[in-house]
């Protein structure tokens, strides 16, 4: 399915002198730089002066662009600021960017490292792998959006009943066969936040970290099984000319051993806490009311404006917010239309992709895109179709969802109004005439919760009489082509909800992130220093054999998930290192052995896939999806404690699948020449 000629007629390039070259020296350092960058993001202050920004947005204002813009005046020492900071981000979309940028401006690479990066080189094939992965992902995660997922999850809750361990087992099983079949990011999206409900209205789980850490490993374990799970499980498939049948034939017996295995130790050991996994879960029950209410669609907006209310407050705890999240487990909503049909969409897709794959003799360019952009297509006119036909429904919900949202701000804003105006009054009577320092802190920080101002920048810059009027509605501005974008975004949200919601959630940030590293290993192919990469995995393998290629993967997979751009990056990076291996062995005229080949392959496979817990949340785009969840139902994991959980599981898992793995390869394979 994947390219072969290409793999068939370009052979890496084992040149090690240009190494010595002071372009191939920077773009090694850049490389290096820029995953520490995505390992650790920040932002760079750009300073534009006050006299240039302020004619430029006067002008696009003008031109009804952008609305009436502000113009505050920042006084710092008495003198009026000339500059206006912007913070630009450095993180895993931009860092990769800037430096491929960086490495054309010095002319380090050119269209050759950029052809190779988009168009493919080698058997890698980027922009077949990004349209097949993300067509498959809007199928997938049209089916989350129809809440099949958190549908099934309730069912697998009741199942469970309230016996902590049985529920833990239904669940583990639940989400590894569930990531087998879609792939970890619909699970992620979905399960997290099932989880995070579930443990928030279980009065004896004291905290959700078994619940958690267990599905995202498992989310990920998982992913190793099919080639449509991950991008990663692509890009290998895809470098070496694996069809999609033989390469699940190679991995699920390791796979499917690990989650066996791991279970028992997350259960007795890791977790073995009744605070955290209860041997009777202690939860509450709907009331009678709300059992028979009608679950409502939350992806029209404001249709679950009480509950988004509550989220977003990290300080609230109240009984109506464990209701709502009590109502979002027991009582979920199910779009049955749209479930069945994304099931069977996703179903006959990933059927034929692998029916076509297996017919496949690597003699055709058939991109795997061919059958899952089409299917993806079928699925959007159906969203669409379903969204306009109950378009009526959705607005009106969306509606009353708005003008409930409204009357809780009208509320706040007077409550803060009458704060405000007691504590002015209150400063007035300090008999010193200086205001009292509590209510004045007060006053500052209702003024804020209301405006909406940044507290930081609360001294610095001065108030109009406009904004102190508290209570006014502000008038409002002419329309312009940000309000008509408003406009159209809110509209196709309340018509077209599901669509809207898939699209929202599709990971878009990893296509420039993908292509860009796609890009800088190119550039150190062409530099010379993936051959040097590959002479010493020789010489590691020449020492160790087939045990040590087996374990030497697994580890280095692991650890340069966490340090080489996440496990795509690494997949990329390992898979260029493997192929001029591969061209060491051929010019030599020593084959390598079948055993020792294969044993490294899917060591790889299981390493990139597994390492995405391990350290770092940045060694997979799904650890950072799962933050982001977590955060916004105001469940903290710090960078600390995801290592120190992780460290005892990725321990156990990489041990059990490596082990499995070595027994799998000696017992199927030989010493001779390795083959497809």
């Amino acid at each position: 399915m994947f390219s072969q000629r290409a793999a068939e007629t370009e052979r890496p390039d084992l040149n090690t002198n240009k190494i010595k070259e002071w372009r191939s020296i920077v773009t090694l350092i850049v490389f290096v730089l820029t995953n520490i960058n995505v390992l650790f993001p920040f932002r760079v202050p750009i300073y534009v002066p006050r006299i240039l920004w302020t004619p430029f947005l006067n002008t696009i204002s003008a031109l009804r662009l952008v609305p009436s813009p502000q113009h505050p005046t920042i006084v710092r020492n008495g003198k009026s600021d000339p500059f206006v900071r912007f913070d630009f981000p450095m993180n895993f979309i931009t860092a990769p960017l800037v430096a491929d940028l960086f490495l054309l401006a010095i002319l380090a690479i050119g269209s050759k490292e950029v052809s190779g990066g988009t168009l493919g080189d080698q058997g890698i094939v980027p922009y077949d792998i990004m349209l097949f992965f993300l067509s498959l992902a809007y199928i997938a995660i049209s089916v989350d959006a129809s809440g099949l997922i958190r549908w099934l999850a309730f069912k697998v809750l009741q199942k469970g009943g309230k016996v902590g361990h049985r529920l833990f087992f239904y669940l583990y099983a639940f989400f590894f066969c569930l990531t087998a079949f879609i792939g970890n990011d619909p699970v992620i999206l979905s399960g997290t936040a099932f989880l995070a409900y579930m443990t928030r209205v279980s009065s004896n789980i004291k905290h959700p970290r078994a619940w958690i850490f267990t599905q995202f490993s498992v989310a990920n374990i998982a992913s190793a099984i099919l080639v449509s799970s991950n991008p990663t499980n692509l890009v290998l498939a895809g470098a070496f000319g694996i069809t999609f049948i033989k390469y699940t034939a190679n991995i699920i017996v390791p796979v499917l051993i690990t989650g066996i295995v791991l279970y028992p130790f997350l259960l007795y050991i890791i977790f073995h806490d009744e605070s955290l996994i209860p041997e009777s879960i202690q939860m509450e029950d709907l009331p009678d009311e709300l059992k028979n209410k009608k679950p409502v669609n939350p992806n029209i907006p404001f249709a679950k404006s009480g509950l988004e209310d509550n989220e977003s407050d990290p300080n609230n705890d109240t009984e109506q917010e464990k209701k709502m999240s009590l109502e979002e487990v027991l009582n979920p909503f199910l779009d049955r239309k749209g479930a069945m049909f994304g099931a069977v969409v996703m179903t006959a897709t990933l059927v034929t992709v692998l029916a076509l794959n297996a017919a496949s003799q690597g003699t055709h360019e058939r991109p795997v895109f061919w059958v899952t952009l089409p299917a993806a297509c079928v699925m959007i006119c159906f969203d669409l179709a379903m969204g306009w036909l109950n378009r009526d429904e959705t607005r009106r919900i969306a509606h009353e969802g708005r003008q409930r949202t409204e009357s809780v701000e009208a509320r706040r804003r007077s409550v803060v109004q009458e704060n405000l105006d007691t504590n002015t009054s209150l400063a007035s009577e300090e008999p010193t005439g200086i205001p009292n320092e509590k209510s004045q802190s007060h006053a500052e920080a209702s003024s804020h919760a209301l405006i909406g101002r940044n507290p930081v920048m609360l001294a610095d810059e001065p108030i109009s009489p406009e904004e102190n009027k508290l209570g006014e509605d502000k008038r409002p501005s002419p329309t312009n082509l940000v309000s008509l974008v408003a406009v159209a975004y809110r509209w196709a949200q309340e018509t077209f909800p599901t669509t809207m919601t898939v699209i929202h959630h599709l990971p878009l940030a990893l296509v420039p992130f993908a292509f860009c590293m796609f890009i800088l290993v190119q550039a150190l192919v062409t530099k010379g220093w993936v051959p040097v990469f590959a002479y010493a995995w020789d010489h590691w393998v020449a020492k160790t054999g087939t045990v040590g290629a087996i374990g030497g993967m697994g580890f280095v997979s692991v650890i340069l998930c966490n340090f080489a751009g996440t496990n795509i990056g690494t997949t990329i990076l390992i898979s260029r290192v493997i192929q001029s291996w591969q061209e060491i062995h051929r010019v030599n005229g020593i084959p390598i052995s079948d055993r020792t080949f294969w044993g490294t392959i899917y060591s790889l496979a299981i390493g990139v896939n597994y390492g995405a817990f391990s350290l770092a949340f940045s060694a997979s785009l799904a650890g950072m999806l799962w933050r982001d969840i977590l955060d916004r139902k105001h469940i903290r994991v710090g960078g600390l404690e995801f290592a120190r959980v992780n460290l005892p599981i990725i321990a156990i898992t990489m041990v059990v699948g490596l082990t499995a793995l070595t027994g799998e390869i000696y017992i199927m394979r030989d010493n001779t020449p390795y083959d497809r």
